[in-house]
């Protein structure tokens, strides 16, 4: 008689279901975090990188790659105006739909400030959603060293995004100065900003792709995000030892990302994912899970708990919470995208016309020579009068003319 088998704990993502995650990166900023990624890590999802730099799609390891580049551009991209990039992504709608065709999960990496990542995020993530798929956005905002421009871009960007996608993850850069020192090098800098955003979407994939003592399932995911239209807050944190429990636990509260914990408060859904070593406890998920209760007030909370034999006696802890968006997308009215090669349509602009005052009648004055008499020219009495075109020019002008002189 052959044993029973024993049932096993359903995970979020089958294995055939991992393979439907697309991991998108837009623009020069997008490709480049995904080439950050770690191919092996992530080697169930699929990569695509979109762009409108013919020279950055050749360099991308990506195994997809679409150019939106058209002739009239010349090759020389958006120029940084996310208008051209947003006109190009809506022309080949079609394209990026098929692109996100049968993804469950569409992940979405960009910098937001320039022309590719902040005209073509908020156009995918429309296409993905109406693909089907749950659209999360993990983006960065530009430091405020960049200028006032990009600042501007970038906002309007996140919240045409925000209106798109299910769900944005956005990593203000200007926050990073809180995590480094004055000695950090530029490079430094900017592959820390990247890491750090990237840890976002790492934590997320844990939740989708392994399995966990505490497992959360793909319908809980959707249930949180889906149609939420939020703003997300993340951190993500690293502790060792003894008491790594209590010291993950105030390293998220007091993280910079979280405004020390006022985001947390703010939050109306909490997604937390831990990592430990086989020593990982129930009384240290606990205390952890504690620590964030306290101060998330009435938020919804999804926790997963996973076991890797690499962490040891580490504790890694990523903590994403969402705000609800404040304004409906019914209430914000779409962007009105031409494409690249359109002329501005002529519209008429109707003014509220000013209340109307009486005019005051007056009488058109008539001018004429004055009825002087005709005083003799002296010498020049018997010149002839000085003519041009049929003109006397001997006349005054205004009189020629018949210039008003009231």
């Amino acid at each position: 008689m052959e044993n029973p088998e024993i049932p096993q704990p359903p995970v979020l993502l089958e294995s055939s279901d991992a393979m439907s995650v697309r991991i998108f990166g837009v623009g020069n900023a997008g490709a480049a975090l995904l080439e950050a990624l770690s191919q092996a890590e992530f080697a169930a999802a699929h990569f695509a990188v979109i762009n409108t730099d013919p020279v950055a799609l050749q360099n991308s390891s990506a195994t997809v790659k679409i150019n939106l580049e058209n002739k009239l551009l010349r090759g020389l991209g958006t120029g940084g105006d996310p208008d051209r990039g947003r006109a190009l992504a809506e022309e080949q709608f079609s394209v990026l739909k098929a692109a996100c065709e049968g993804a469950k999960v569409v992940f979405i990496v960009a910098g937001l400030g320039g022309g590719a990542g902040s005209g073509i995020s908020p156009v995918l993530a429309r296409a993905a959603r109406e693909a089907g798929a749950l659209v999360l956005a993990f983006v960065s905002m530009p430091f405020d060293c960049e200028g006032n421009r990009r600042e501007s871009q970038a906002q309007n960007s996140l919240e045409q995004l925000k209106q798109s996608a299910d769900g944005v993850i956005c990593l203000p850069c200007q926050k990073i100065f809180k995590l480094i020192d004055e000695n950090t090098s530029l490079v430094e800098t900017f592959r820390f900003t990247g890491g750090f955003l990237l840890e976002g979407l790492r934590g997320v994939w844990q939740l989708l792709t392994q399995p966990g003592l505490i497992q959360v399932h793909f319908v809980d995911l959707c249930a949180l995000l889906r149609d939420r239209h939020a703003e997300n807050a993340f951190a993500f944190v690293e502790a060792c030892g003894p008491g790594r429990a209590r010291d993950a636990a105030e390293k998220i509260i007091a993280h910079p990302l979280f405004d020390e914990g006022r985001a947390l408060a703010e939050s109306d859904a909490v997604l937390v994912s831990l990592m430990g070593g086989k020593d990982l406890s129930m009384a240290e998920v606990n205390r952890v899970m504690d620590q964030i209760k306290r101060h998330c007030g009435h938020a919804q909370i999804i926790m997963g708990a996973t076991v890797n034999e690499a962490a040891k006696e580490k504790l890694w802890v990523t903590v994403i919470a969402a705000k609800q968006s404040q304004t409906p997308a019914s209430v914000i009215p779409r962007t009105e995208v031409r494409p690249v090669h359109s002329v501005p349509a002529q519209r008429e602009v109707v003014m509220p016309r000013p209340a109307s005052r009486p005019r005051r009648s007056s009488n058109k004055m008539i001018q004429s020579q004055l009825p002087l008499s005709i005083v003799s020219k002296g010498r020049f009495d018997k010149s002839e009068p000085t003519k041009h075109n049929g003109e006397d020019l001997d006349v005054p002008t205004f009189l020629r003319r018949g210039v008003p002189l009231n």
